[in-house]
């Protein structure tokens, strides 16, 4: 019922800055929720930041909190996450997800989107 498309990633040297970006196409007024997840070589993918499409309550996870930034534009359905002071170990697969409403699971997923950490 939804599509979502990522860009913005890529290679940036440990301490600075990227943001990716997140469009959703198709039957967006369905969204209830939108976030990021995030899989490194060898480990489970895991959440990373989330937000309500209506009202932009937001969820970090521990390891990133104060570093990134979720936010979301209604008008473009478009996702975001800003992302500084870059760590290593920020590095992985970036997945962009959505989910709709009446449901507490995730249900639509971004192809993903590399980011890469220079230390």
């Amino acid at each position: 019922q939804v599509q979502l498309v990522e860009s913005g990633g890529g290679l940036v040297q440990a301490g600075g800055s990227l943001r990716l970006s997140c469009a959703a196409s198709g039957r967006t007024f369905s969204l209830y929720r939108m976030g990021w997840f995030r899989q490194a070589p060898g480990k489970e993918r895991e959440f990373v930041a989330a937000i309500r499409w209506t009202g932009g309550l937001t969820y970090y996870a521990d390891s990133v909190k104060g570093r990134f930034t979720v936010s979301r534009d209604n008008d473009k359905n478009t996702l975001y996450l800003q992302m500084s002071s870059l760590k290593p170990e920020d590095a992985a697969v970036y997945y962009c997800a959505a989910g709709p409403v009446g449901a507490t699971n995730w249900g639509w997923w971004g192809q993903g989107n590399q980011v890469a950490v220079s230390a």
